[in-house]
C-alpha cells in the first residue's frame, strides 16, 4: 500500500508552514536590502573621503615638489659652495658655486669625495662643528674658507660643507696691509727728508758763498760741480715732502716771466753739470698766474733734471711759453694771442725720448724706467699743476726728444 505524505494529511499545517517560510524569507531578504545599502553608503563614504585623500595629497605633492624646485633654485644661487656627503664619503649634493670652486666642470657628474684628488683632504681635516679653515691654491685661482657641520646619523648624511671665495677679501687683506708698510715708509721718509733739508740748505748757500769768494778756476769748478748736487738732492727731497705733505698751497699773483727767468738762472750750474744749453724764449714778462712761487719752482726743476737725465752726452733743453685761446691749435705756445684764456708753457729737450708704451704711465707716482730713482718727480708735477687748476701733459718721439706742456689758468697781466 503507498504511503502518503503527512502535509497532504494536514494541508491547515502546510499551509502555515510555508507562510512562516516565506515571511522569514522576506524579513532576511528585507535585511540583507538594508545591510546591502548601508555597505553602499559606507562604500561611497570612503570612497569621498579616499577621493578627498587623494586631493590632499595631490596638492601636497604639489606644493612638496614646488618647494623642492624653490629650494633647488635658491642652494643653486647661493653665494657660497655647498656640498653634502654620505657616510663613505659619497656626495649627495653639490651646488653649482661649490663646483666652481672645486674646479669642476659644470656637466661633470660628482659621486664621491675622491673626485676631488687634493681637495679631498683639505675636506676630510676640517674639523666638524669648528671655525672656518682657509685654503689657498684652489682650482678657482683663489682662497677658499671651508666649514664642515655634521648632520645626525637618521637623515642618513655625514656632514655638509660650506664653502666660501674669501680670494677678494684676502686680497684687499694684502692691499691693506701693503698700503700699511707704504705709509710707514713714507713716513719715515718724510721724516728723514725734514731732518736732511735744513742742512742742505745751509750747505747749498755755503757752496753759493764759495763761488762767490773769488776762487782759483780749479776750485770754482769744484764748487759749481758741490752746488749742482746740492740742489739735485734738494730736488729729491722736496718732492718727498711734497708729495706726501698734500697741504693746500697758498696761491698768490706770480710773474710768471720773471719766475721763468729765475729758474734758468738757477739752473744754470745743473744745466753746466750736464753738458746742457739752456734756451729760454717767452712772452710772458708781466703775465700772473694764480700760484705757489716754490712749488712751480719744483715743477720746473723736476721737468730740468728729467730731461738732463735723458741728455747723457748733453743736447738743448728750451723753455718757451705764451699765452693762447682753447680754440687755438695746442702746438705749442701761441705768442700773442687776442682775448687770451690760458697760459702755457713748453720745457722741450732733445733726448732719446719716452717709449710710446711707458709715455701713458710717467705720471703716476712710482713709475720710472731709471734704477734707484723714487719715481716721484712728475708725480709731484701732475699734483701740483692740480693744485693751480691747471693741467700737464707730454708728447714725446723715441729717438726725437719729449716736449711737457703746462698750462694755468690766464688771470691777466700787471696782476
Amino acid at each position: 500500500m503507498q504511503s502518503v505524505p503527512r502535509f497532504a494529511e494536514n494541508p491547515a499545517f502546510d499551509e502555515r508552514f510555508l507562510a512562516r517560510a516565506f515571511a522569514s524569507f522576506s524579513e532576511a531578504a528585507a535585511s540583507l536590502e538594508r545591510s546591502y545599502t548601508q555597505l553602499q553608503a559606507e562604500v561611497g563614504r570612503l570612497r569621498r573621503e579616499l577621493e578627498s585623500s587623494n586631493q590632499d595629497l595631490a596638492r601636497s605633492l604639489d606644493e612638496n615638489r614646488g618647494m623642492r624646485q624653490r629650494l633647488d633654485h635658491i642652494l643653486e644661487s647661493l653665494p657660497c659652495g655647498v656640498v653634502v656627503s654620505g657616510p663613505q664619503g659619497e656626495v649627495r649634493l653639490a651646488n653649482a658655486e661649490a663646483r666652481r670652486l672645486l674646479g669642476l666642470e659644470p656637466a661633470c657628474e660628482l659621486r664621491h669625495l675622491e673626485q676631488l684628488a687634493g681637495w679631498q683632504a683639505a675636506l676630510a681635516g676640517v674639523p666638524a662643528g669648528g671655525g672656518e679653515q682657509v685654503f689657498g691654491g684652489s682650482p678657482a685661482g683663489g682662497w677658499v674658507a671651508l666649514r664642515r657641520a655634521p648632520l645626525e646619523a637618521m637623515q642618513g648624511e655625514s656632514a655638509v660643507y660650506i664653502l666660501r671665495d674669501v680670494s677678494e677679501a684676502r686680497r684687499l687683506e694684502q692691499e691693506r696691509e701693503e698700503l700699511r708698510r707704504r705709509q710707514a715708509l713714507a713716513d719715515m721718509a718724510a721724516m728723514l727728508a725734514h731732518e736732511i733739508r735744513n742742512p742742505l740748505a745751509s750747505l747749498e748757500l755755503f757752496a753759493g758763498l764759495l763761488l762767490e769768494s773769488g776762487l782759483e778756476a780749479e776750485a770754482q769748478q769744484f764748487a759749481t760741480q758741490l752746488q749742482a748736487g746740492l740742489r739735485t738732492l734738494a730736488a729729491t727731497v722736496n718732492n718727498v715732502l711734497q708729495f706726501h705733505s698734500q697741504s693746500a698751497p697758498q696761491l698768490v699773483p706770480v710773474d710768471l716771466g720773471r719766475l721763468l727767468t729765475s729758474s734758468v738762472q738757477f739752473l744754470g750750474p745743473l744745466a753746466g753739470q750736464a753738458g746742457v744749453r739752456l734756451e729760454l724764449d717767452h712772452q710772458l714778462a708781466g703775465i700772473a698766474v694764480a700760484g705757489d712761487r716754490h712749488r712751480l719752482e719744483q715743477v720746473l726743476l723736476n721737468l730740468a733734471l728729467n730731461a738732463f737725465r735723458f741728455m747723457p752726452r748733453g743736447g738743448v733743453l728750451r723753455i718757451a711759453g705764451g699765452l693762447a685761446r682753447k680754440d687755438a691749435a695746442a702746438a705749442g705756445p701761441a705768442g700773442e694771442a687776442r682775448n687770451p684764456d690760458r697760459v702755457e708753457v713748453e720745457i722741450s729737450d732733445t733726448g732719446a725720448g719716452i717709449a710710446e708704451a711707458d709715455l701713458a704711465r710717467i705720471f703716476e707716482p712710482g713709475f720710472t724706467t731709471r734704477p734707484g730713482s723714487p719715481g716721484l718727480g712728475l708725480a709731484v708735477c701732475r699734483a701740483v699743476m692740480e693744485q693751480h687748476g691747471g693741467r700737464i701733459g707730454a708728447r714725446s718721439q723715441p729717438g726725437s726728444g719729449t716736449t711737457f706742456l703746462l698750462e694755468f689758468p690766464y688771470l691777466g697781466a700787471g696782476r
